[in-house]
């Protein structure tokens, strides 16, 4: 098998989902004891939220950089960036490594297209619903129309996430805000809803809503099992 490199702590809590369904992945496609050969840094997520509300976006390329090299240099075959936001420095990490980095976009728009959705729902960060390096990366490659909540509902969304579900707080009234905000996407004419940050799974899951939703935790994971088990997406 080949060795995942993951960059986690961004939130540790949505990291602890990664590590397990890769395990889990792993354990259901080669059977027994295996399990997924991973290495791991985990950052303080603190020092990058910081950083996030300054808009020091070059200082958190230079970290993550250096984590990802850092990882290559002791033998990871490809980088797992667990985070959505911080996809928006994937392309200055990506370009100082020789291994491949496995975009998490790029993983839920191969879901997207197998199940002919044209038009979605993205719940996330601020950064990750308001800019386009998510967003764009789905309509060039995948010839996807992306829809994000409105104002009061980015807000919202946003808040919950730091506030509550990255310090490891589920509440049913935050649930119910997520609820709506779907319903208020599909309504809008969105075929399906992505959950475009990895904590949005610990809150909100497809047994709460008829609508279809994209786990994006998931969907990474179980490209980078594929990846690491040498099988073509």
């Amino acid at each position: 098998m080949h060795t995942i490199g993951l960059l986690g702590g961004m939130s540790w809590e949505s990291t602890l989902s990664y590590y397990k369904a890769l395990n889990e992945g792993v354990r259901q496609r080669l059977g027994g004891l295996h399990s997924a050969p991973i290495l791991l840094h985990s950052v303080d997520f603190a020092e990058i939220e910081q950083y996030q509300r300054l808009g020091d976006w070059a200082t958190m390329a230079q970290q993550l950089t250096d984590a990802a090299q850092g990882l290559e240099k002791i033998g990871a075959d490809f980088i797992v960036l667990c985070t959505n936001t911080m996809h928006k420095i994937a392309p200055e990490i990506e370009g100082q490594l020789h291994i491949p980095l496995l975009h998490i976009a790029d993983a839920t728009g191969l879901q997207l297209r197998q199940d002919q959705r044209r038009k979605v729902g993205l719940l996330g960060t601020r950064f990750t619903m308001e800019e386009d390096f998510y967003k764009q990366r789905l309509t060039d490659r995948f010839g996807i129309e992306v829809l994000v909540p409105d104002e009061t509902g980015r807000e919202q969304i946003h808040r919950i996430i730091y506030d509550e579900l990255c310090q490891g707080v589920i509440r049913e009234d935050s649930r119910a805000i997520y609820l709506d905000v779907i319903q208020a996407l599909h309504a809008q004419g969105a075929e399906g809803v992505i959950l475009g940050c990895t904590e949005i799974a610990l809150l909100v899951q497809q047994g709460h809503t008829d609508i279809p939703l994209y786990d994006t935790t998931y969907l990474h994971a179980e490209q980078a099992v594929k990846q690491a088990c040498g099988v073509e997406s």
